[in-house]
């Protein structure tokens, strides 16, 4: 059943920090003292409009406290470009990071907000003159531009596109090296890895992680202790089910993924975070 929750306030997220971080998470804080598993990622790890995401789920099936460090539209930069949140991955016992897009980093074409990583702050010189005809002042955020640009000229985008993916590559690569725990890496989206979603769906509306394929993740397997796959139920698509949300967020709460995909991807976790953990003198239901 879908339900909301009137008035501005929506779901209270008890939004909190982490080190000297200034990026909000969602709470409650995690005490980090203890033994823990860390999840990092986008909209879906944080669990927008979601009363409990797969990390609260994996921490009431496991007794294993999890740090939920998951922002809404994050990049790999909100991370990287952050040496407070870097310094926690140190004490984690595993790290999960959910496969995040690829629009949302600075690159050589945009760069985008520190920490709103769909926010596009400004285009380059060179971007400018790939696209002369294009005002890029109308564009605040990054599926927006992206898409227009696309709709533009399929070839200059397929070379914008071939550079942002070897971009993203490197950010992927140097946010596994720099975690100090192993890695599990989520694919959590609405179609599996290497499918590409339908094209009567628009950039705009696609969930991540967006051009992301399967050759760039076979190229990060080698790094990660595993990979788990969780792909949306097409007869839940797109469901807002069980979500919380004000009427004005209605519209953002139907885009997500739903939450038998947040069961779904807790369910797969749990039996990869036994396994990795395994050798470690950790305590697990």
């Amino acid at each position: 059943m879908t339900y909301e929750r009137l008035g501005p306030a929506g779901l209270d997220y008890a939004p909190c920090r982490y080190g000297g971080s200034r990026v909000l998470f969602r709470g409650p804080q995690a005490d980090l003292r203890q033994q823990h598993v860390m999840f990092l990622g986008g909209t879906a790890t944080y669990g927008k409009f979601v009363p409990r995401p797969f990390p609260a789920l994996i921490e009431a099936e496991t007794g294993l406290r999890c740090a939920n460090l998951g922002a809404v539209n994050a990049g790999p930069d909100l991370y990287l470009n952050d040496p407070a949140l870097l310094d926690l991955t140190q004490g984690a016992m595993a790290t999960v990071i959910q496969v995040m897009g690829v629009p949302n980093m600075s690159n050589r074409y945009y760069s985008v907000h520190p920490r709103r990583n769909d926010r596009v702050l400004r285009a380059s010189n060179l971007l400018k003159t790939d696209y002369r005809e294009v005002d890029f002042t109308a564009f605040h955020f990054t599926r927006h531009m992206l898409a227009t640009l696309q709709a533009l000229s399929e070839e200059r985008f397929a070379v914008l596109m071939a550079d942002l993916r070897a971009a993203w590559l490197d950010r992927m690569t140097r946010l596994i090296g720099a975690v100090g725990s192993p890695v599990i890496l989520l694919w959590m989206a609405d179609r599996g890895v290497g499918q590409r979603a339908g094209a009567e769906v628009p950039v705009a509306d696609q969930a991540d992680p967006l051009f992301v394929d399967r050759v760039m993740m076979a190229r990060l397997q080698g790094q990660v202790a595993a990979v788990v796959e969780v792909v949306e139920d097409p007869g839940m698509r797109r469901r807002a089910d069980g979500m919380v949300y004000s009427r004005m967020e209605a519209a953002a709460a139907k885009s997500q993924l739903g939450i038998p995909t947040q069961v779904s991807a807790a369910r797969a976790l749990v039996p990869v975070l036994r396994q990795v953990l395994a050798d470690r003198p950790v305590l697990l239901n």
